[in-house]
């Protein structure tokens, strides 16, 4: 019998953002809203991990020129959006 040699860890994700979690901490309904859409576990907490799909559907929603970047305006009209949307009480 050949010896077989263990496999190396699975890589991170290259396009791992850690700042993707901020998003996420620092607003209320986008929290909640990635939460009850992103969060495999269902533990209750968004990982960096979680959050990456999470940010780049927040994006696809916000950037409604495609120009690839989100103004404020976009940004609050994406936020209102996912709050009617979710039905997640936003103050």
């Amino acid at each position: 019998l050949a010896a077989t040699t263990p496999l190396p860890p699975a890589p991170e994700p290259a396009s791992l953002n850690p700042q993707a979690i901020d998003l996420f901490e620092r607003d209320p309904v986008l929290s909640e809203w990635a939460l009850r859409t992103f969060d495999r576990n269902r533990d209750g907490w968004l990982t960096s991990y979680e959050a990456q799909p999470a940010v780049k559907a927040f994006k696809e929603i916000a950037d409604t020129d495609r120009d690839g970047r989100v103004t404020v305006r976009e940004f609050q009209d994406a936020r209102a959006w996912v709050d009617a949307r979710y039905g997640l009480g936003a103050n």
